[in-house]
């Protein structure tokens, strides 16, 4: 009894974790004006996601992204998707249900990624990192590093600046635990898990930016 018990409870994280996912799905859509779509196209944009790619979705939240990347990587390729809240979890797994795609989610947090090493051409982090303290975040970085491929490149997406952007915007960062990201910072903790930042800037939606990292070659 005890060890079903102990295989029943959440993967153990010290960041956050959202419980109520199909209220979550509702509040993105609304402050987003209804412009999610929009916004999954422009992440999968930046980071060259192309047919036949391996790609990771950490905190993958309801799997609307993975889905939309597995559109994109067609029969060739493979999504994976991770998230430490198993509510977000199940309801991914019902929504790449309904949407007929085939991905491989996994009730686990972003700090241990139970991935085989480069293994992916693309990992993605979309509004996650706030999740996280620093050091996990730090631990984070080195597993994503570490389930690259050589040649293979980071999305992270994430609030930053001032809060002094769109409402909706406003509204959804306070339901966050850990504030916005210094992304001065991000990068130099990316370099030092082993990611060269490429190329940063604005999303186009709201306060959030984006910074592309690729593994760097092994020494």
């Amino acid at each position: 009894m005890g060890s079903v018990m102990e295989q029943s409870r959440p993967p153990a994280t010290t960041g956050s974790l959202i419980r109520w996912a199909f209220w979550y799905d509702l509040l993105v859509w609304t402050v987003s004006l209804g412009r999610e779509g929009e916004f999954r196209e422009r992440a999968l944009d930046l980071a060259e996601v192309k047919c036949g790619d391996a790609v990771l979705d950490i905190g993958c939240g309801t799997g609307t992204l993975a889905i939309a990347a597995r559109h994109r990587v067609g029969l060739r390729g493979s999504v994976c998707g991770v998230d430490a809240s198993p509510e977000m979890i199940a309801r991914a797994e019902r929504k790449a249900k309904k949407a007929a795609v085939q991905i491989a989610f996994s009730n686990v947090p972003a700090e241990t990624l139970p991935f085989s090493g480069g293994q992916f051409d693309v990992v993605l982090s979309t509004v996650m990192l706030h999740h996280l303290p620093r050091k996990t975040r730090q631990e984070c970085f080195r597993e994503v590093r570490r389930v690259l491929k050589p040649s293979g490149r980071l999305l992270a997406i994430d609030f930053a600046g001032s809060s002094g952007h769109g409402s909706g915007i406003r509204i959804l960062a306070r339901f966050h635990r850990h504030g916005r990201i210094h992304f001065p910072e991000l990068i130099t903790m990316l370099g030092e898990a082993g990611l060269d930042c490429v190329r940063q800037g604005e999303v186009g939606v709201g306060g959030l930016h984006f910074v592309i990292a690729t593994a760097q070659e092994a020494k």
